[in-house]
């Protein structure tokens, strides 16, 4: 379900069942490996070749220190599941989950700390471009920002009770969060105001897709996955949007460009499929 690329060729999955699989040629063979864990898997991330952590049901946090060809517990006395997960560097990093939990680490994980986050709200995306500056979102349209490393967490008005899957921001002032039936909410001083730019529904459209992650690769250039395999495009900063179809007949829960031109995208039933600005 989700997923992580660090380079063009070396990237690593994550799905149901403890899976973790791991490629070094860009996605064309995919190794299996031992998770040590039989609980589904959220979320993968890598802050180098080497170090990486991965994320799922039941509290489940596992840490690699050899490029994802073993991994270890790490004990988060808690749970909830995990849904998101931001590093910015080998010691501290922060997980999001069920029922408004927020656990950092200073340590690589050893040790995790809950943080306050004044919601029951179950916490899907998060992520920190310093170690003080960092987004969460999730549930009831729920946005939490903080500027002192998560000591303290200010929700944030986004006007709707959507659920928000996804956080992306570009710099400290430019950001957007996507979530269910076509949300899309963007921000250009650091999260006090967030504008609707929720996706209309067209002629052809029955059902607003649910929009599950958001990245962008330069100030202009956007993606979004969502369910049913849909891609959608940006390159105007995010002001519109182009559906490029469906890529995949499963939803799509990971998203990750190693570069700016290419990227892939993951999902349900084994599903990682490869984009490139050519699409």
């Amino acid at each position: 379900m989700g997923l992580y690329f660090h380079t063009p060729l070396l990237g690593w999955a994550v799905g149901s069942g403890g899976t973790i699989v791991k490629t070094i040629d860009g996605g064309k063979k995919w190794k299996m490996v031992v998770s040590g864990t039989t609980a589904s898997l959220s979320g993968v991330f890598f802050l180098n070749e080497k170090l990486g952590w991965a994320i799922g049901a039941n509290g489940t946090i596992r840490r690699s220190q050899d490029g994802g060809e073993t991994w270890s517990s790490q004990l988060a006395d808690t749970q909830v599941a995990f849904y998101g997960l931001s590093f910015v560097s080998p010691s501290e990093g922060w997980v999001v989950g069920g029922n408004g939990t927020i656990l950092h680490t200073k340590d690589g994980g050893l040790h995790w700390v809950d943080q306050a986050s004044k919601t029951s709200a179950a916490l899907y995306g998060i992520q920190f471009l310093t170690a003080q500056h960092g987004t969460v979102v999730g549930a009831v349209g729920t946005v939490l920002m903080t500027d002192d490393g998560g000591i303290t967490w200010t929700p944030q008005e986004t006007q709707g009770a959507v659920t928000l899957f996804d956080v992306f921001f570009s710099d400290t002032s430019t950001g957007w969060a996507v979530g269910n039936a076509g949300a899309i909410f963007q921000t250009s001083n650091g999260g006090l105001q967030w504008i609707d730019r929720t996706l209309p529904c067209t002629s052809t459209c029955t059902k607003l897709t649910d929009l599950l992650k958001v990245r962008f690769t330069d100030p202009q250039t956007g993606w979004i996955v969502g369910e049913r395999g849909m891609v959608y495009r940006s390159t105007d900063s995010g002001f519109t949007w182009t559906e490029q179809g469906a890529i995949a007949k499963a939803s799509l829960f990971g998203l990750s460009f190693p570069t700016r031109s290419e990227g892939w995208a993951s999902g349900g039933k084994g599903t990682i499929v490869h984009l490139s600005l050519g699409r």
